[in-house]
Formats: structure tokens, sequence, C-alpha cells
């Protein structure tokens, strides 16, 4: 069986994480979405909102199953016999970026391996970061985000700005 990894922070899941999660798991036998928890950066919303909001926009994809994880992506991999993580490209930079940790992680777990996938050209600038700060001003975000999450969004970066 071929597991496939999605990790990411995913605050929040936008249209792009969703079409590199259809994409994946029509490469796989099972997709697992892994929602970190990255003590790197300051998320929104909590593991357990972003979890859900994965859940949500992705349910209609039964080989899958999203996951919330805290620690190293390669115990994780480990854990699930995982064959390969996926990652989605969006620029040069990401392609940069997710090489050095794909090296990274292939040395502390040799059979480590990652699938690059490029994001559709509609979505090349569409980032988590982006909506944040398009939502927080009131923003049309509904190009972005999938439907089932975009009034969280609203709802939790407007509420946020008024206090």
């Amino acid at each position: 069986m071929r597991i496939f990894i999605y990790p990411g922070t995913f605050d929040p899941f936008t249209n792009g994480h969703v079409d590199i999660a259809r994409r994946a798991a029509g490469l796989c036998d099972k997709l697992i979405v892994a929602v970190l928890s990255n003590n790197n950066k300051r998320p929104v919303f909590n593991t357990a909102e972003r979890k859900q909001m994965a859940e949500d926009a992705l349910i209609d994809l039964p080989s899958l199953e999203v996951v919330s994880y805290d620690g190293l992506l390669v115990d994780l991999y480990r854990e699930l016999g995982a064959s390969a993580v996926v990652r989605g490209l969006r620029s040069e930079s990401d392609f940069r970026f997710e090489a050095e940790i794909a090296a990274a992680n292939k040395l502390l777990l040799p059979q480590y391996e990652t699938f690059l996938l490029p994001c559709r050209i509609d979505l090349a600038f569409t980032s988590s970061t982006i909506v944040k700060e398009v939502a927080s001003y009131g923003g049309d975000i509904s190009g972005m985000v999938p439907p089932m999450v975009k009034d969280r969004i609203i709802q939790r970066l407007l509420v946020k700005k008024d206090n």
C-alpha cells in the first residue's frame, strides 16, 4: 500500500492545499494530511481547528485521513509506514526551501522520499499569509479558500481585528 503524507501548518487551509491534496490522493492508495504544530509560527487557528478545516475541505476523498502531529516528520513517516511525502510548490523559492527540508529529512531517514508538485498557475500567489491579510481587512477570499472554511476565517480574523 502506497501511503503519502501531505504535511503542513495549513493556517488556514487554502484552495492551493485542496488542489495539491486532491492530485496527490490520485497518486497513492492512501493520503494522510498531517496538520503540524509548528513552534516557529504563530497560527491564528489552533491545531484542532486547522485539522477540522482540512477534514471539511476534503470530506469527499475516501482514501484520505487527516491527523494532527507534533514532532519530526521523519518519525511520523516511519510510524505510518509512508512511501513518500508530498509538498506543493508555488515558486522558485518554495523549491529551494523544500529541497533543503527533503535533504535534511533524507539524512535523518535514508528511505525518506519527497514528491514536489507544482501548484496550478491560478493558485501560484495564494498563500495562507495572503488569505489572512486579505480577510483581516474584509477583502473577498472566496477564490482563495474552500467555501466551508471561508466563514470561519472571516469571523476569526475580523473578530481578532476588532479587539
